[in-house]
């Protein structure tokens, strides 16, 4: 499959590529799919941290598409991970759900970057939704002591099912997708009256809400930007 001018983007910018050969394809629900991957030496060639992605490329109708995905339980002795995807109408959508052992894909590893605030934040305020959950997840294992206040926004009563790793000392909260996102935005911004300057403020939902949390993060409760990491995870159409 020929890429696109994304690709060619990408690869200036220092992106690298590899081929992803499927092991494992897993139901995990209704909306939820899990495969796991031999890397083809991604885990050899680059370091690894919480949260990290890469790009995916589809084929869709004949074009070369790319989505990004978190890498989740990367192991450097074998040089696998499993990725997983909520289920949307989509050319990632129509492949995973027909992928097998030993089906590949391409991949590119571009623009992916986490690091842990020093000193370690004392508090997690964190908000997602079914795309982020295995970012979420992620950082539970990287500071699993650390309390943390979470958001999650669903569309399907089916997420909420969703293999989530939050300690009994994480606050988790549930918010139905409503008004294009605009509730999820309204609960966490009035929940976040005022800053915590030890804590770490992580949003990864759509980028609409993403960008109006962000705003409120970095313009009205005035946080330091090394204490907010923020990134639109997908767009509303």
């Amino acid at each position: 499959m020929k890429r696109n001018w994304e690709g060619l983007v990408l690869r200036a910018f220092g992106g690298r590529d590899f081929r992803l050969t499927v092991l494992e394809h897993t139901v995990v629900n209704d909306h939820y799919l899990r495969i796991r991957v031999d890397g083809g030496g991604l885990l050899r060639a680059c370091d690894i941290h919480p949260t990290m992605w890469l790009r995916l490329w589809f084929d869709n109708d004949g074009k070369a598409h790319q989505r990004a995905y978190t890498l989740v339980d990367p192991d450097p002795a074998t040089g696998q991970f499993s990725l997983e995807f909520a289920m949307h109408d989509g050319c990632a959508a129509r492949w995973v759900r027909t992928a097998r052992p030993g089906d590949v894909i391409e991949a590119t590893l571009q623009g992916t970057g986490f690091t842990m605030p020093d000193p370690a934040p004392t508090h997690l305020y964190l908000v997602g939704d079914a795309a982020s959950v295995p970012a979420l997840n992620s950082l539970f294992d990287t500071a699993p002591q650390t309390p943390a206040t979470v958001w999650l926004e669903y569309q399907h009563d089916g997420e909420k099912d969703l293999p989530l790793r939050a300690r009994p000392h994480h606050a988790v909260t549930w918010v139905p997708r409503r008004d294009g996102g605009q509730h999820l935005v309204d609960t966490v911004c009035g929940a976040l009256s005022t800053a915590a300057p030890d804590a770490l403020y992580w949003a990864c939902v759509e980028a609409r809400s993403t960008r109006a949390i962000a705003k409120h993060l970095r313009k009205g409760l005035g946080l330091d930007k090394r204490r907010v990491v923020t990134l639109g995870y997908w767009n509303a159409s």
